[in-house]
């Protein structure tokens, strides 16, 4: 690690800000879609977890999603919400019991154990689990409940450095950066913490690293920052259309989603970010009986102001497929392979740079023609 490095992290993220006023480089599209592995391998495995991740690697992924939340002592730990609730087995957990507690969270009103509430080392007592519950629903991942912990993003980078050593080809970390703006409101940026792991690492020295977040704010900062490394680009996620990102929210501003997603829009996040990252359903809509509809164009548009393109979430679960891709008969929960692969396809078809799966084995399948 060189001084240079160190120094960068003593400046501020607001000094980042102002330095990424100017209009961001124009990203190289990759030679094949970006196999992006969601939480890890999250269809067969619980989310955010070293087994997850290593099946995610061991099926083909390109790169590993840690989604990132802060600890009472100031950590970053691999969980999809600061609510471990549905994700840990904490509520069978005596000596937390008092914990509990209803928060507002980007203006959502939610009870359960926040990761805040707690350190590091009394995180590392709990197990997770598999999210997804009902009848039939990811029976593989749920026979993993209890074995796997907790694990800090150091801890991620340095598996996947292992990884990519043992395996002799580089894993990248898409890490997305969560509830940026209600972290910062408690005393515990994330940002500071992230820049600092990141600028600790060799391997992140030259491994792909993709920064994505909902809210804006934040990319900006941390592309004034790390935006000189060639190998990090930044991620604007995009949610429901009548949504807004959590720093425009408790700004009191009017931007949503969806303004972010018209041509002039779309320009504007050219100006701080590389990637924008809709959920499928805003490329190619459903129609009135759940079939994939008319194409929004979004891809093209986007391309033309010199974004690349990802989306979220493919699952292979019959539930959450389109219904012309869904097998006729099965139960809702059932592992519709055939059907998830082709769905796959058909959003490839639309020029995707990159996408989000719960099973990287399915999507390296739809990518490489496999079948």
């Amino acid at each position: 690690m060189n001084v240079s490095r160190r120094t960068m992290i003593a400046g501020s993220l607001a000094a980042g800000a102002l330095a990424a006023a100017g209009a961001a480089r124009a990203a190289v599209r990759p030679a094949k879609p970006l196999v992006l592995g969601h939480r890890g391998c999250s269809a067969l495995r619980p989310e955010h977890t070293l087994g997850s991740y290593a099946r995610a690697i061991a099926d083909g992924a390109d790169f590993i999603e840690p989604d990132l939340v802060g600890t009472k002592d100031g950590k970053l730990v691999a969980r999809h919400e600061n609510n471990i609730a549905e994700t840990t087995d904490v509520a069978a957990h005596p000596e937390f019991a008092d914990r509990k507690a209803t928060k507002v969270i980007d203006g959502i009103e939610q009870t359960g154990w926040f990761t805040e509430d707690f350190t590091f080392d009394e995180l590392r007592t709990l197990r997770a689990r598999e999210r997804l519950t009902g009848d039939g629903m990811r029976t593989e991942s749920h026979g993993y409940d209890g074995m796997f912990r907790i694990v800090s993003f150091a801890e991620i980078i340095d598996f996947a450095a292992a990884e990519s050593a043992a395996r002799g080809r580089t894993i990248g970390l898409i890490p997305e950066i969560k509830h940026s703006t209600y972290f910062a409101g408690i005393g515990l940026p994330s940002e500071d913490r992230f820049v600092k792991e990141v600028a600790a690492s060799r391997f992140l020295d030259k491994a792909p690293l993709i920064v994505q977040s909902f809210e804006i704010a934040n990319l900006k900062a941390l592309r004034g920052v790390l935006g000189d490394r060639p190998n990090v680009q930044f991620m604007q996620l995009i949610d429901s259309d009548d949504q807004r990102p959590g720093d425009v929210i408790k700004a009191m501003g009017t931007l949503t989603y969806g303004q972010m997603m018209t041509p002039e829009g779309l320009a504007d996040i050219a100006k701080y970010a590389d990637w924008v990252a809709p959920w499928t359903r805003q490329l190619i809509p459903l129609d009135a009986d759940g079939k994939l509809g008319v194409s929004t164009n979004v891809v093209a548009e986007a391309h033309r102001v010199g974004l690349l393109v990802g989306c979220y979430t493919f699952r292979p679960e019959n539930q959450f497929l389109a219904a012309d891709y869904r097998a006729e008969g099965a139960a809702p929960a059932a592992r519709n392979v055939e059907g998830s692969v082709a769905e796959i396809r058909r959003y490839l078809s639309e020029g995707l740079d990159g996408f989000f799966t719960d099973d990287p084995a399915l999507g390296r399948r739809a990518v490489d023609g496999d079948g």
